[in-house]
């Protein structure tokens, strides 16, 4: 090689060197795609094969709880993040949720009947636009140890019962738990409690702590819950997902639907308002909804999809409160913050 040559090569090295160092991170990075969401429903063989597809990086947190879910929200930059029927409205109402393109999500017109009229789901639209996409749902029903409890129970009135002094896991979260206390008491409207009904809700979250060996806030943690302590009764907020869990790992336990009724949810994919690529938002969003990646859901955590029907619902026939906005989720929060810490039932 000629010395003019060598220069040149190491001239055009050199350049090369400068302009890669020099070159803004979005040259080399690929879009990535942030997902806010519960355990299960974006797994990592779910999350590699739609980074492999579609070129793209995920950055995946999970919650635990709805009160979790609020505050990373508000804390944290998301673009999708999946948030049950009831809770929808609040994002919504306070600019945190943004339409999304029906025309983007074609495996939409795959879903069963129930869950392809949009505008009959309660909280999706609004104005004519589309908030969310519904994924899976579930009843929260109770939980029994058939080892511990010879009858079986008839209402969550027996989580109060006294022969399970410690021996009950309940789930930490504000609003399900008054919801639940207002189905004991008949309440017509569990959702709409006034402030009178809340102060005696909370009075009787409090007599229950005296039963509750913890709060839990995952299924995977009840789980573990169970398996090292003397557990009788489970609040199963997380339904058919901590049956097929316990069971799974040996539990011999069983489950029913009070007969004052079990609250459900639905939970739905929504894109938020911040979204720095709503487009792969809505890619992911009907990537979840293809029979195979719905149907995950089911095997190997035992949910409901909203493409194939259940072979078998514990559901059938039993009623069912499909869980809707509640009045005043900041009071019900602020009390419950005040249940857990410890203060006395005549605090309240």
């Amino acid at each position: 090689m000629s010395i003019i040559a060598k220069r040149s090569a190491t001239v055009l090295a050199y350049l090369l060197t400068i302009t890669c160092l020099a070159a803004p991170d979005w040259v080399w990075a690929k879009d990535t795609l942030r997902v806010l969401t519960w355990q299960g429903y974006a797994d990592h063989d779910v999350v590699s094969a739609f980074q492999q597809r579609f070129d793209v990086a995920i950055e995946l947190t999970l919650v635990s709880s709805d009160d979790d879910l609020w505050q990373k929200i508000h804390s944290g930059s998301f673009d999708v993040f999946a948030v049950n029927t009831a809770e929808l409205q609040r994002y919504i109402d306070h600019g945190l949720s943004r339409p999304i393109t029906l025309a983007n999500i074609p495996n939409q017109r795959q879903q069963l009947p129930r869950f392809q009229d949009l505008f009959a789901i309660p909280g999706l639209v609004l104005q004519n636009n589309v908030y969310a996409i519904p994924y899976t749902y579930s009843e929260m029903g109770l939980i029994y140890n058939r080892k511990l409890v010879k009858t079986v129970p008839q209402s969550m009135a027996a989580m109060w019962d006294e022969a399970y002094r410690g021996q009950v896991l309940a789930f930490n979260a504000s609003n399900h738990n008054f919801s639940m206390v207002g189905l004991l008491k008949g309440l017509t409207n569990p959702f709409r409690m006034t402030d009178a009904e809340l102060q005696e809700a909370a009075r009787e979250l409090v007599n229950l702590r005296r039963n509750v060996l913890t709060f839990y806030a995952t299924a995977e943690e009840a789980t573990r819950l169970f398996g090292k302590y003397d557990i009788a009764l489970i609040f199963g907020n997380y339904g058919t997902q901590q049956l097929k869990a316990l069971r799974e790992k040996g539990a011999d336990i069983g489950y029913v639907i009070p007969k004052e009724g079990a609250l459900a949810w639905l939970d739905c994919w929504a894109i938020t308002q911040n979204s720095q690529n709503a487009e792969l938002a809505e890619k992911w969003i009907n990537f979840t909804l293809e029979k195979a990646v719905s149907e995950r859901l089911s095997t190997q955590h035992g949910l409901a999809n909203t493409i194939t029907a259940p072979t078998n619902s514990s559901s059938q026939n039993q009623p069912i409160i499909w869980l809707e906005p509640i009045l005043n989720p900041l009071t019900r929060k602020a009390l419950w913050d005040r249940i857990i810490s410890g203060e006395a039932p005549e605090a309240f």
